[in-house]
């Protein structure tokens, strides 16, 4: 190895023209590529943002539709259940009155008397059959009214909403 200190020679930078323009309008450029990269990153999450919302919205409102259509099925079988219950009493009803009124035929003495029974047995069984069909459409139009509420409720909030939205 030699022991000889090495020379190192300056040498001067020499910068092309226009080199600090380019630097310089590069640099500008970078910053505002950057500017807009910043931008679209802060519109892209607020566009997240607004979709994670409309999405936890409409879930909730998915949700109270499927409340609204449980509720309204619980108010149908329950009146679908009473209804029942007054047929059934209507027709025990009947059948206990039919069976009083074929008792009392076998203790009748004469032929018109038969006649005035029977036809007494089939005007009440006529007027009674009107009445309750009466009641029968009464209380079917009132439990259709009444299982329909719900939904009824949850188009009208649906309606409020998208007029909203328009």
């Amino acid at each position: 190895m030699s022991s000889r200190p090495k020379i190192v020679e300056a040498t001067a930078v020499v910068t092309p023209p226009g080199f600090e323009a380019a630097a310089a309008r590069l640099t500008d450029e970078t910053a505002k590529a950057a500017t807009g990269l910043a931008d679209t990153q802060a519109k892209v999450k607020q566009g997240m943002e607004k979709a994670m919302k409309t999405a936890e919205e409409l879930m909730a409102f998915s949700q109270g539709n499927l409340e609204a259509m449980v509720k309204s099925g619980q108010i149908w079988a329950a009146g679908v259940q009473d209804i029942g219950k007054q047929l059934a009493a209507t027709a025990q009803a009947s059948f206990d009155e039919t069976m009083s009124t074929f008792k009392a035929m076998s203790s009748i003495k004469s032929l018109k008397d038969a006649f005035d029974l029977q036809a007494s047995l089939a005007r009440t069984t006529m007027e009674k059959t009107l009445a309750e069909s009466g009641k029968l459409t009464d209380a079917s139009v009132k439990l259709t009214e009444q299982a329909l509420a719900p939904l009824t409720a949850r188009v009208s909030l649906a309606m409020e909403k998208f007029a909203k939205a328009a």
